[in-house]
């Protein structure tokens, strides 16, 4: 809850203040860009913080008949303004180590004259000003709140700057620039801020001034600059003007305007006769002029282009996020306030969506009132007659991420009037857990007073719109409304397939439980960890997924064979040559992560499929191990080992350890785990990363070691290396 009003805090300041952010990003890039052309000027001086007054008055003194005024510029030019030896005005940039002119003051150019008004104040004057100064204040505000959500994301402030896993998501680049670009976008803003503020007159200008008693003596030689004592404190960097006297009157004064100062000095003997010492306000005005332009430093005016285009990049990449986590669009016809026909969605990939689409389309064709939505929109309907529940399951009978709000919503919103339901579940027989989140939400349902069971709970094996028609039959048969009982109207046909060759079937001789398969992709782009869904059929919906290991740059799927399985009873029967029709998912999240110092796989079954690829493409000898339980030693184990060994004397793997569960020695590869608890523990605090594939129960077993080895060295949760990226799985 806390994470989300962060969230909708940085995105309402955004939509807030995006337009002018956009043209204060656009409009301050060319200005830093200006600042560094200034800064590359034959007029800018470089030495400026080095030179003394006592070393260029003397300079100037011998140059130049006479000097009213010399200024220091904010890009520092030295500019000078006088007589030469002949008598003649002369007003210019010199060099202040020889007295030189070096060049004529020009009017500023109007397109920057232009592009700095449109940027303090929208040609809109004071009100202008406002608007800037509000809106820099809103900058703060994102930045402020983007931090929040980095350090809730990484779950502790001195993970701030850890490492984020890599994907190639708007999110992810989001937060990676975003932890980059974040101090000098607080200082723009700041400054921003800041200068508006003083600009009204909003802080306290209180002047100090001091006055010296001492009267000025007409006897009294005029000292050389050199000899000053104050002239050789002042670094021309300090000087903003200095006014000389008109004449030798005792009464005319050298007045030296500083940064931070005014002091009016003696022309005769260098004495201080007044100084008014500037308020606090204007030294932080100065500060903030140098830090909001960039005036005095090429780095920095470059470092506030690269902030100002990449705020654009921000503005761009936070939108994109936002759009992307919206709920996939799905415009009802009626409301949920009017409807009569409730249709609620648990989904995790989109599959049970199309089946519930199908459904809602039939009743809309028919003029029936009928809402359709996600199980995590469940709440009150006034006019509901019928609630109809189509969920998936996902893991180990859990729910599906749009539906896991549903119990809570349930008891938070009952009905008030009775309402038939009936729950329709997705799922594969080949799980335990089959359909296990329906069977629960069914059994919720029957338990409120207001709810009435229509039909019994119909499981969907595999997608299958055989199964689904028989749900269908019986609804059918119960309700006027009727729905088309022909599959074709429910069939998915897939897109995009491609044709692969089989390049070898590797079927061991002692037991063909596991196998492998070798396919050549052709032209289709890949890595290990990504996942290829095979069709055993072109025209046949069923599809199934495995993980990809690369070698050789071939495809090689690690198979579980099921008799009569769908899939694996395909793969297993086909020869080399033979097609088959696939296509491939790009698994971002699943990649093997090229920057970590170290990595641990950890697997069971033919989860290590996907590794042997991951280790066989480590060029750069990553420090890999590799964990993993089976059942036995058997023929596919050794030419795992085998394959192993030659990538070990490779240097592309470390080691790798095997349990074995129905030998003597019963061992599972938690046990490994739990056996190497130091091992794991450094590891992780190290930044290395764990990778887990295999099934969803040895993922929930590893889990719970890691979390109690972690927390029992370093009283931390496995939960916070989960969010920073550190461990990855793909369990099934």
């Amino acid at each position: 809850m806390t994470l989300s009003i962060w969230r909708y805090a940085h995105l309402t300041l955004a939509l807030i203040s995006f337009l002018f952010l956009s043209m204060a990003s656009i409009t301050g890039s060319i200005l830093a860009f200006n600042a560094i052309e200034n800064n590359v000027s034959p007029y800018h001086i470089h030495q400026i913080k080095q030179i003394s007054l006592a070393q260029t008055l003397p300079v100037l003194q011998k140059k130049y008949l006479e000097i009213t005024e010399l200024e220091i510029t904010d890009n520092s030019y030295v500019k000078i303004q006088g007589l030469d030896k002949e008598g003649n005005d002369i007003e210019g940039y010199i060099n202040p180590e020889n007295g030189n002119i070096i060049g004529v003051p020009k009017k500023n150019n109007k397109f920057i004259q232009w592009i700095t008004s449109f940027h303090r104040s929208l040609f809109l004057h004071d009100t202008g000003r406002i608007i800037v100064g509000i809106n820099s204040f809103l900058l703060f505000l994102i930045a402020t709140s983007g931090s929040i959500l980095i350090i809730k994301r990484q779950k502790k402030i001195t993970r701030f700057f850890s490492r984020i896993k890599k994907s190639s998501s708007p999110q992810y680049y989001h937060a990676l620039f975003g932890r980059l670009m974040l101090l000098p976008i607080i200082i723009i803003s700041v400054t921003g801020t800041y200068l508006t503020m003083e600009k009204f007159n909003l802080f306290p200008k209180t002047e100090h001034k001091i006055t010296s008693k001492q009267s000025p003596d007409p006897t009294t030689k005029k000292i050389d600059f050199k000899d000053i004592p104050l002239f050789s404190q002042i670094k021309l960097s300090e000087v903003k003007k200095i006014e000389f006297p008109f004449s030798e009157e005792p009464d005319d004064y050298y007045i030296i305007k500083l940064k931070d100062k005014e002091i009016t000095v003696n022309q005769f003997n260098g004495s201080i006769v007044s100084q008014i010492d500037f308020p606090i306000s204007q030294k932080f005005v100065n500060i903030g002029l140098d830090l909001h332009t960039g005036r005095n430093s090429i780095v920095w005016a470059f470092i506030l282009i690269i902030s100002s285009l990449y705020i654009l990049f921000f503005i761009y990449s936070g939108f994109s996020i936002t759009w992307k986590r919206k709920s996939p669009k799905f415009k009802n016809k009626y409301t949920k306030e009017e409807s009569k026909i409730i249709l609620l969605v648990g989904s995790e990939n989109g599959t049970t969506f199309r089946f519930a689409k199908a459904v809602y389309k039939q009743l809309l064709e028919q003029g029936l009132q009928s809402y359709l939505t996600e199980l995590n929109k469940y709440q009150s309907f006034p006019q509901a007659e019928y609630l109809l529940i189509f969920t998936s399951t996902y893991g180990l009978g859990d729910a599906p991420s749009n539906a896991q709000k549903f119990e809570i919503l349930l008891k938070k919103y009952p009905q008030n009037h009775p309402v038939n339901y009936c729950v329709i579940g997705f799922g594969s027989m080949l799980y335990n857990n089959f359909c296990g989140f329906a069977e629960w939400v069914d059994k919720l349902l029957n338990k409120e007073l207001w709810s009435k069971k229509l039909i019994n709970i119909h499981k969907i094996n595999d997608k299958s719109p055989v199964d689904f028609i028989e749900w269908v039959k019986e609804w059918n048969k119960i309700i006027p409304i009727k729905l088309y009982s022909d599959t074709k109207f429910y069939k998915y046909i897939p897109q995009g397939l491609k044709k692969i060759k089989v390049e070898e079937v590797y079927i061991p001789n002692d037991s063909k439980n596991t196998f492998l398969i070798k396919l050549k992709p052709g032209k289709i782009k890949f890595t290990s960890g990504d996942i290829l869904v095979v069709y055993p059929s072109k025209e046949n919906e069923k599809e199934r997924y495995y993980s990809i290991a690369k070698i050789n740059n071939n495809i090689q799927l690690s198979i579980k064979y099921y008799p009569s399985g769908l899939a694996s009873e395909y793969l297993i029967s086909r020869n080399p040559g033979d097609t088959i029709y696939a296509r491939v998912i790009n698994n971002t999240s699943f990649h093997f992560p090229e920057q970590a110092n170290q990595v641990v796989l950890i697997a069971n079954g033919t989860g290590i499929g996907p590794f042997l690829g991951m280790i066989a493409q480590n060029l750069k000898k990553t420090k890999t191990s590799l964990y993993c339980g089976f059942r036995q030693e058997n023929e596919i184990v050794i030419k795992y080992e085998q394959f192993l060994e030659e990538q070990i004397n490779q240097g592309k793997l470390l080691q790798y350890d095997f349990s074995f569960s129905s030998m003597r020695e019963i061992r599972y590869v938690m046990d490994l785990v739990k056996r190497d608890k130091d091992f794991f523990a450094d590891m992780l605090k190290n930044n290395g990363v764990i990778m887990i594939c295999g099934s969803l129960q040895m993922q929930t077993n590893v889990e719970k070691i890691l979390d109690e080895i972690v927390f029992d060295k370093y009283q931390e949760r496995i939960i916070e290396y989960k969010n920073q990226g550190q461990i990855l799985t793909d369990c099934y």
